[in-house]
């Protein structure tokens, strides 16, 4: 069978994260959405294990399923910051378990070096070697990816950790990290032109932190297996089921070009060396993007394509297209109208980005909107880069759409609202 996984998701009791992330939410728009299996989240944190004890009622082959037969895998992520070689180092990394039990040794292996309840995706002084390596004496069916390894603040090959090797990482463990997390401003492509990464899976997830429903499987991994553990699992090591991924272009991620947000500056790789790495306005250091580590570390010219690649698709979530081409906000009445109409006739987001033809779309949606969203499917639609934590803009439509309220703000329940 065949189905999309978004494998790297959060819950409420995360910091920065919304309190509506809740089981019977992520279900909710995980079906709109058109997921097949969703991660759980966070696992360590004991509120949000105790809840996943009560709503995921059934387990089936390693899989965990609510009172609606919705299926979740176990999941969290875990942020590991120390010292090594003479440097700070900071990753994060996604973790996946075969078992509610294999879960408590996780979380009771961690509790020997520190807090779990102060966050869903706690801090640990650990090193990646020594991670893995706890891990696999709990169970060696846990399986450690690497999150948004490109990202320049948390990740594998970021600017702040310099590591220019998975093994500088993660050392004589490095034998079973076996897929890396391409993250929202890289993509497989990007990817493809380091030689050193042609054994190792791309997989895409979300990593969402808040409930607005554009941000959950807006990255995500199709599957050509049987929805059990083993299976998922066997295609993450393997390459055996993994059928391909979905992605946002990369400039649409936050971290695409390099640049600083306080002086609203973005640059290419290109431009930031001519300024020796320094922002123009300021002259403090460019937070440096994904791309230009990549041309750090490339070995291959752009267009490359390794043997047995696994293929990808660049999609901009629905919600988006709508909004930017409508010129409202994100979250206004007007783009959840156009979006629950479609959604009404054609069942889920998913089905609508990829295989709804433009005949049909036109039965329920004007002819440009129609257009865009197989301009869409296509990889036609171009993004101005994002960068220092600011999201790329799809270049369509009248305005630049407006990102949702902060959850400190007092309208952000009433912009929620409309999608609980």
């Amino acid at each position: 069978m065949s189905f999309i996984a978004d494998l790297h998701l959060h819950g409420r009791f995360s910091r920065g994260c919304s309190t509506a992330l809740t089981i019977q939410n992520l279900e909710k728009w995980g079906r709109i959405k058109g997921l097949g299996l969703l991660g759980s989240g966070d696992f360590t944190h004991p509120q949000w294990f105790e809840e996943l004890k009560t709503e995921l009622v059934r387990e089936q082959d390693g899989i965990y399923y609510t009172s609606t037969d919705y299926p979740f895998m176990l999941q969290t992520e875990i942020s590991l910051i120390y010292s090594a070689d003479g440097k700070g180092r900071r990753i994060h990394n996604v973790v996946l378990a075969p078992s509610l039990d294999v879960v408590e040794q996780i979380t009771e292996a961690l509790l020997k070096r520190g807090r779990v309840d102060y966050d869903g995706r706690p801090i640990f002084k650990l090193p990646g070697p020594d991670f893995v390596e706890m891990l696999r004496q709990i169970s060696t069916d846990i399986e450690v990816i690497p999150a948004h390894v490109w990202t320049p603040h948390f990740s594998l090959f970021g600017d702040y950790n310099q590591y220019n090797k998975v093994e500088d990482c993660f050392k004589d463990q490095t034998k079973h990290i076996n897929a890396l997390e391409t993250g929202m401003s890289s993509d497989p492509a990007m990817n493809w032109r380091l030689s050193q990464l042609d054994d190792y899976q791309l997989v895409s997830f979300s990593d969402s932190h808040s409930f607005w429903p554009w941000r959950i499987g807006r990255e995500a991994t199709v599957f050509e297996t049987k929805l059990t553990y083993q299976d998922v699992l066997k295609a993450i090591r393997t390459r055996q089921g993994l059928k391909e991924t979905i992605e946002v272009d990369p400039n649409y991620g936050k971290y695409h070009f390099d640049g600083h947000r306080n002086c609203n500056v973005c640059l290419s790789p290109a431009e930031s060396l001519k300024n020796n790495n320094r922002c123009p306005v300021c002259g403090k250091p460019l937070t440096i993007g994904v791309e230009h580590r990549i041309e750090q570390l490339a070995d291959r010219e752009l267009g490359f394509k390794p043997k047995n690649a696994v293929p990808y698709r660049t999609i901009i979530p629905l919600s988006e297209i709508i909004s930017t081409l409508s010129g409202k906000g994100i979250a206004t009445k007007g783009v959840w109208q156009t979006y629950n109409k479609l959604i009404s006739a054609f069942k889920n987001e998913n089905n609508i980005l990829l295989s709804t033809s433009k005949e049909e779309l036109i039965k329920t949606v004007d002819e440009k909107l129609a257009e865009l969203i197989i301009k869409n499917r296509e990889g036609k639609i171009k993004v101005k880069p994002g960068y220092d934590g600011v999201y790329g803009v799809p270049l369509i439509g009248k305005t630049k759409p407006v990102e949702p309220v902060a959850s400190t703000s007092p309208d952000y329940q009433k912009g929620l609202n409309q999608f609980l």
